[in-house]
This record gives C-alpha cells, structure tokens and sequence, in this order.
C-alpha cells in the first residue's frame, strides 16, 4: 500500500510542474486550476532598412549683404565692382557708371532640394492588453547623407537702389555650393494592425497604419565657393575663410546642427512567418521643418546662416522583422 502511495508522488509533481509552466509563459491573468488567459500583449522589437528619398524647399538665408555693380552706358553691360576695380587698373572703363547695390538676400535659390540615400532603424514597443491591434513603439531611424549641390546657389533679377543710373535691373548669379546632410529622428508612435481576435494571424497579409511625433536631429556640412565674385569682397564673410593670391575667398569647410520636432506617418504590411516574428514592409514619412546650412569661422566660434531646407519631406521605404513575446 505504502508503494502505491510512492508511486503517485512523481506523478503529482508533474502536474504543479505544468501549472507553474503556464503561468509565465504568456502574458495575461492567471486564472487558477492551470488556465491562463492571454490578453494578447506582447513586447515587440523590431529592425529595418531601405531606401530613402528627400524633398524640401531651399530658402536663402543670407541676411542683410549688399554687392555694387556698375553699368556700361553705351552696351548696358553691368559688372560687379570687383570686375570694375580690375578693369579701372588696366584701364578702359571709362564708360562705367556707378549703377547701385542690390541685397543678395532677395534672390530666390536656383534648385531646390531632392536626393536619395538609404535608411535604417530599430524600434521597442508594446501590443495593448486586450487591444492587441493597437501597439505602441519608440523608434530611431537614421537617414544616412543626402547631398545638395548647386552652382549657382542663388540667381535672380536685382532691382539696384543708390546708383547714378536709375531704374537698373540685373541678372546676378551668386555662390556654388557642395554640401551633405544626415538625419537622426527619435519616433514615438502608435499602429493599429487590421486583424481580428487577441493573436495575430500567421501566414497572412496584415494591413497597418501609424502616426506619431519625433525629435530629429539633422547635421549639415557645407563647402561654399565665390564662383562669380561677388562675395569676395564683403569684409564680415573674410571671418569665415582666407583670401589666396588671386584675392578670391576660399571659405572654411563649415558644419552645422539642427534640431526640430518631426511628424511621422507609417503604412505597411505584415506578414506572420510564426507566431513570434513578423516579416515587415512599409513606409513612413517624416515631415522635418526646417534644416540650415551655415557658414563656420576657422574656430567655430562664430556661424552665419547661409540657407536652409524647409518642409523638408523624408519618405523612407523600408524591409524589416519584428519580433513580438
């Protein structure tokens, strides 16, 4: 008798065994008597990457920076003040007259900004309890350099004011510009995923949408060339670069950072290849104010703006898995 009694002891121990299992393997309310009700939370983790396409608008930013000019008054022909200094030398200009000084800031930017480069991002979040379909995550995305070139930077008609000849209007060409720009946006957000029930279905398209709100972190670099001549000769820009032998300013390689807060848009697919991971498909759009460019002195202690990106728009298109326990 007392051998039966023995023999049922193990199997005994089986069974709290499996009732302890249960109770932390899923998330939910323990219910007694070995049930365990899942609620469908769950932590997830994810990591993607893609391609990335940028689009904003460039504004220029100069500020207040005038430059001479000097009209021809048999041809028409305007010139800039440094191109009359250098022909008053060797004479032949004395047909010039003193035509007035135009803003540079009034001129519009001669392209505005668009680039592809690629884009990469890992996310932590969580499935809510009972509401499953929605799910919440803080995210870093990286968008790795857009370049923005342009040669002329800026190019437009000036109105000239002060001059001995009035009513003088000028085609001015200003600046070439090579310049970079990388991205970092730290994301909280929120998706619902289209499925029914408390589990994710596998095997099966899932549709979603998110939005959220983010802090994006932009760095510039800007290389600025006097290409037409016009800038060379502005005492304040000397403090942001050196004169060499031709009397041509070479500016200081200058970088900048910007920080905004980013409005973010997501839309995408998910496809359950088990219960636990998620083969994921999207894109999400970024919405990024404002990023400038300025010019650095040779210390970095001083800084000009010198133009900007506005309603930048970063539509990033993106492969990634996700992980939900």
């Amino acid at each position: 008798m007392r051998s039966r009694n023995l023999f049922f002891i193990p199997v005994l121990s089986c069974f709290v065994f499996g009732t302890a299992f249960a109770n932390w393997q899923y998330p939910g309310s323990y219910l007694g008597d070995g049930w365990y009700e899942d609620d469908g939370s769950r932590f997830t983790i994810s990591f993607r990457g893609g391609a990335s396409m940028a689009n904003a608008t460039i504004k220029n930013n100069i500020g207040s920076l005038t430059s001479e000019y000097y009209i021809d008054q048999f041809t028409g022909i305007v010139v800039s003040a440094e191109y009359y200094a250098a022909c008053a030398d060797g004479g032949g200009c004395e047909n010039y007259e003193y035509a007035g000084v135009g803003e540079l800031a009034e001129l519009p930017a001669s392209k505005d900004f668009s680039s592809f480069s690629f884009a990469a991002g890992a996310s932590i979040g969580w499935t809510i309890p009972y509401k499953p379909q929605w799910r919440v995550e803080l995210g870093w995305d990286h968008i790795t350099e857009n370049e923005y070139n342009a040669s002329p930077l800026y190019e437009g008609d000036l109105a000239l004011s002060g001059g001995n000849v009035p009513g003088v209007v000028v085609h001015v060409q200003s600046g070439g510009v090579q310049s970079k720009v990388s991205t970092d946006i730290i994301s909280a957000m929120a998706f619902y995923d289209f499925f029914d029930g408390l589990r994710k279905p596998i095997r099966q398209a899932i549709p979603y949408i998110g939005f959220g709100i983010g802090y994006a972190d932009s760095k510039t670099v800007l290389n600025l060339s006097d290409l037409y001549g016009d800038l060379s000769s502005s005492v304040d820009l000397q403090n942001f670069g050196k004169l060499d032998e031709y009397g041509i300013l070479q500016f200081y390689r200058s970088e900048t950072s910007s920080s905004n807060i980013a409005g973010v848009v997501a839309l995408g697919l998910s496809y359950g290849i088990t219960e636990t991971m998620f083969l994921d498909l999207g894109a999400r759009v970024s919405y990024v104010p404002k990023i400038k460019w300025a010019l650095n002195n040779e210390d970095s202690t001083r800084q000009r703006d010198w133009f900007s990106a506005e309603d930048v728009i970063y539509a990033n298109f993106m492969l990634g898995l996700r992980f939900e326990f």
